[in-house]
């Protein structure tokens, strides 16, 4: 899949910078242009990979928004034309789909990433998704409470709304520092392959997995969720039964982006490694199993060629906001919301008001 990147505040210039890197290092030419967008000065030094772009220096002079999302939101608006002109070149003609990048809980990312890619639907004809980046539970309740609003107005906007919770992919005992290097780089490793998927790479699978079946399978729109697992695999094929079943389950149980998200309305199989390694009987039973644990009758699948001595499996769900996960942290984000505002008589009502000036 060919795909412009569009990072929006401190972590979704970090995190477009990582996928970027992750893909120039590994050939696989899926991204064709990166950018990433701030309104703090220090947060874009740094930044190899993504070309930069400074906004609102009218409003905060390159200090940031703090984490004030609604000021992150007036300071997209109010550049929008300077990004998109910042765009040329980046959105090619081959471009697939445009993913805008950002963590949901701080100021300019959280407020900006909605606003942006409500504009980028009204100029561009590709997909435009949006990979959202959910606080942890001890990131503090405004944090919570700006993911909600984000969230809620993110989903509405993007064509699919990739989560993952901070929560899902670090290490017990990390400090904050190092846990968040960890994220980012499982992040990049594993929408990085997705991406990759369907690219030129050496080897020929079987059933080569492409571009389409990743679009058709966030066509279903609303909130998306990606699971990764993998292990060594036998050189014969018939001995990786068991480790395609395996790898599978655990890329669905244990491996997802948003924890316990399980039922949706489609999803993708993808299983990478060297191609007379895949065992074929045990993807078909992986899909078989997928379609019963997901309720889903739309399970694609396919391969993807990899040099490597161990198989893995990538588990893209679309149409996945009925996760028990996406209430409990709504949930939290509405507690957050009350303790923040307690002088609002029912603020529980901006996240149910699907109007987009509750954000912008």
């Amino acid at each position: 899949m060919k795909v412009a990147l569009i990072g929006v505040g401190q972590a979704g210039g970090k995190v477009t910078e990582r996928l970027t890197k992750f893909d120039a290092e590994m050939g696989f030419d899926a991204v064709e242009g990166a950018l990433a967008i701030n309104s703090a000065t220090a947060d874009l030094s740094g930044l190899e990979f993504a070309e930069t772009q400074l906004i609102g220096q009218d409003r905060v002079n390159g200090h940031g928004v703090g984490a004030d999302n609604e000021l992150g939101a007036e300071i997209m608006q109010s550049d929008s034309q300077e990004v998109l002109a910042a765009l040329d070149g980046h959105v090619t003609s081959s471009a697939e789909a445009i993913w805008v990048v950002a963590g949901l809980g701080g100021g300019t990312g959280s407020g900006g990433a909605p606003v942006l890619v409500h504009q980028l639907q009204r100029v561009y004809d590709v997909p435009v998704y949006a990979l959202g980046i959910l606080p942890g539970r001890n990131e503090g309740s405004l944090y919570q409470a700006n993911a909600g609003r984000s969230l809620k107005t993110l989903a509405r906007e993007a064509d699919s709304t990739l989560l993952v919770d901070n929560d899902a992919w670090h290490e017990q005992g990390e400090s904050v520092d190092s846990a968040f290097e960890t994220i980012n780089a499982k992040i990049a490793q594993r929408v990085g392959l997705l991406f990759a998927s369907g690219e030129a790479i050496d080897g020929v699978g079987e059933s080569v997995v492409d571009s389409s079946e990743v679009i058709n399978t966030l066509r279903q729109g609303g909130i998306s969720t990606l699971g990764y697992a993998s292990a060594v695999a036998a050189e014969e094929s018939s001995e990786n039964v068991n480790t395609v079943m395996s790898v599978s389950r655990q890329a669905l149980l244990t491996g997802t982006s948003l924890p316990d998200a399980r039922q949706a309305d489609a999803a993708l199989l993808v299983i990478a490694g060297q191609p007379d390694r895949i065992s074929r009987k045990g993807v078909e039973r992986a899909r078989r199993w997928l379609e019963d644990e997901t309720g889903s009758m739309q399970v694609r699948g396919g391969d993807f060629p990899l040099e490597s001595d161990r198989l893995a499996a990538l588990v893209l769900l679309g149409g996945a906001e009925r996760s028990a996960r996406i209430e409990e942290f709504m949930e939290r984000a509405r507690h957050a919301q009350r303790s923040e505002n307690d002088d609002r008589t029912d603020p529980a009502e901006q996240f149910a008001d699907d109007r987009l000036e509750n954000l912008f």
